[in-house]
């Protein structure tokens, strides 16, 4: 069954950032895309690179060792060599508080 957890405030993740969270025991890149919060696996599928020392641009995460980029409003994989989604998580925000469903 899914679990709501609290990762972060507002503040913490100014647009255009990524911030790496824990949930659920998972490594988790928070991603502030034009003011909206997305959650993907911070773990690139090509090669397990860490997905947050990555640039986001746009909608877009590139991973900082191939290039492989990843559409961080869906986990879809958008440049090779990535060829398989990352994971995605549901957000949420109440109160200024950000939560990830695991």
């Amino acid at each position: 069954m899914a679990q709501l957890v609290a990762v972060a405030r507002v503040e913490d993740v100014p647009v255009g950032t990524v911030q790496v969270v824990e949930a659920g025991g998972r490594r988790i890149a928070l991603c502030n895309y034009d003011g909206t919060f997305y959650a993907i696996d911070d773990e690139c599928t090509h090669d397990r690179g860490p997905l947050d020392q990555g640039e986001l641009i746009g909608q877009e995460i590139e991973c900082p060792r191939h290039g492989a980029r990843f559409d961080v409003t869906t986990g879809r994989p958008t440049r090779l060599p990535a060829v398989r989604p990352v994971r995605s998580y549901k957000v949420s925000v109440a109160d200024g508080s950000i939560s990830v469903e695991v």
